[in-house]
C-alpha cells in the first residue's frame, strides 16, 4: 500500500513537471524511426545521447502520460555521487527517481551494484557520455566528448524490449553548466529512434564480448555524431 502512494505521488509530481513544460517549452520532435503507443510500453532501455545540462529531466514533455507511469514504478538511473552530494539537485533526484542509484567516476562496487539492479521488467536510462558537454563542446576538463562502455553493461544483461535513443539538440540555451536559473520560452530540439533490443543486438559480434562492446560503442558514437538534431 506504501508503495502504490509513493507510485502515485511521484506520477502526480511527473505530471505537472510534464504539463509545466508544455506551457514554457516548445519542442521541436523528429522520429527517426516509427514509433506506437504500444511500442513506448515495450520500452525498458533509454540512452540519451548530448548531455549538456542538469535540466535534461524538461524531456519528460516527450513521454506519454502512460510511460510516465510505468517511470514511476520502474525506472533506475545510475547517477554521479557527486552530484547526489548537491543539496537541492540530490533532494529533488530522490525525489521524482527512487530508482536512481549514485555511482563513483570509477568501474568499482558502485558500478557492480547498479548492474544487479538492471533486469527486463525495469526502465534504465544512462547518459554514456558520463560527463555534460561544456559550451565550447568539450568536458570540463577540456577533453573530447566521448561515448563510455557502461551503457554495453547494461545492454547485455537485457534480453528483450525496446531501446528509446533520444538525442538533445542540446540546452546550453536554457541552462548551462555553471548557470544558475533555466531560461524559459525557448526551444527544445530532439530526435528520437526506437528499435527492437533483440534485433539491435544481433547486428553485432555477440561471441566475443570485447568485440560486442567495441562494435556497439563504434555504433551508438556514430549515432551521438550523426543523428543530433542540426
Amino acid at each position: 500500500m506504501k508503495n502504490t502512494v509513493l507510485a502515485l505521488i511521484r506520477f502526480a509530481i511527473l505530471v505537472c513537471l510534464k504539463l509545466i513544460v508544455m506551457v514554457f517549452y516548445r519542442f521541436k520532435e523528429r522520429w527517426l524511426s516509427s514509433a506506437t503507443k504500444q511500442q513506448w510500453r515495450e520500452v525498458n532501455f533509454i540512452i540519451f545521447l548530448n548531455h549538456t545540462s542538469l535540466f535534461e529531466t524538461l524531456f519528460i514533455r516527450i513521454a506519454p502520460f502512460s510511460f510516465l507511469w510505468r517511470l514511476a514504478n520502474h525506472l533506475i538511473v545510475p547517477g554521479a555521487d557527486v552530484t547526489f552530494d548537491r543539496p537541492i539537485v540530490g533532494k529533488i533526484m530522490h525525489l521524482l527517481i527512487p530508482g536512481c542509484i549514485p555511482i563513483s567516476r570509477k568501474k568499482d562496487d558502485t558500478w557492480q551494484y547498479f548492474l544487479s539492479q538492471v533486469n527486463d521488467d525495469k526502465i534504465t536510462a544512462i547518459l554514456p557520455e558520463g560527463r555534460m558537454k561544456r559550451r565550447n563542446g568539450l568536458d570540463k576538463e577540456g577533453k573530447t566528448m566521448t561515448v563510455r562502455s557502461g551503457f554495453v553493461d547494461i545492454l547485455q544483461k537485457l534480453n528483450h524490449g525496446k531501446i528509446l535513443f533520444l538525442y538533445s539538440g542540446g540546452l546550453h540555451h536554457i541552462q548551462a553548466p555553471g548557470d544558475k536559473l533555466p531560461k524559459i520560452f525557448k526551444t527544445i530540439n530532439v530526435n528520437l529512434e526506437m528499435v527492437d533490443l533483440v534485433t539491435y543486438k544481433q547486428q553485432f559480434n555477440t561471441v566475443d564480448n570485447d568485440i560486442f562492446k567495441s562494435q556497439v560503442m563504434t555504433d551508438v558514437g556514430n549515432k551521438l555524431r550523426d543523428n543530433l538534431p542540426s
